[in-house]
């Protein structure tokens, strides 16, 4: 397996953590590709809907991770801290305000808008075109687009359950999520309604740092 130094050190420190708030128990995978995955998960989650009180709970353990002195574990107590102080009402209507709204909510967290400025362009398409080669596709209940960040972070994390190469891993990592997400959490981080979704928006852009990183050097 690849290793990359400062990825490694501060993933192990919190894994346990990230798998109880995504909902993980046992899994067959090593340790530092079980936390890669469960926060690829709770990303995916928390992105995709509001979070319920259980998961609130459950992120609101992220506090109580050991400092290393590193932005992934201060972004992670950060999201605890918040997941403790928000109500779930309260983060239901930052939630609406922010992806739904009144015909769109604040952000748009969508590939082809971050790499085109319109949604469901070229770069939509290729996208399907590599899901169809992984054999993916998209359930017949979710009407979002495929490229939406969410169901990206659902790929990944269905990339690492299922023991594909970090090659190909790295592969849809810098095709379809690298291109954009740091501007998408971004522009979350700084959006006016941001309460709650701040801190997912440093943890997500921590990760997403760690990720790059180490799929590069692994790739």
């Amino acid at each position: 397996m690849p290793q990359s130094q400062t990825s490694t050190a501060e993933i192990e420190d919190s894994a346990t953590a990230t798998q109880a708030a995504a909902g993980w128990h046992e899994n067959p995978l090593e340790p530092e590709q079980q936390h890669r995955a469960a926060a690829y998960g709770l990303l995916a989650a928390l992105l995709r809907s509001s979070p319920d009180q259980e998961r609130l709970h459950q992120v609101a353990g992220f506090s109580e991770v050991e400092q290393g002195g590193d932005e992934m574990t201060l972004a992670m107590s950060l999201l605890g801290l918040a997941a403790s102080r928000c109500t779930e009402q309260a983060i239901n209507d930052e939630y609406h305000a922010l992806f739904i709204g009144l015909g769109r909510g604040e952000l748009l967290p969508y590939g082809s808008f971050y790499l085109t400025g319109f949604l469901m362009e070229k770069p939509l398409g290729e996208l399907r075109d590599d899901l169809d080669r992984l054999g993916y596709e998209r359930e017949a209940d979710v009407h979002e687009p495929e490229d939406h960040i969410a169901a990206l972070c659902e790929v990944m994390m269905m990339l690492i359950q299922e023991g594909s190469s970090i090659e190909q891993q790295a592969a849809f990592f810098t095709s379809h999520i690298d291109t954009w997400s740091q501007k998408f959490f971004t522009d979350m981080a700084t959006a006016n309604n941001a309460v709650f979704y701040k801190a997912v928006a440093r943890f997500g852009s921590a990760f997403m740092d760690i990720e790059q990183r180490y799929l590069t050097a692994g790739a």
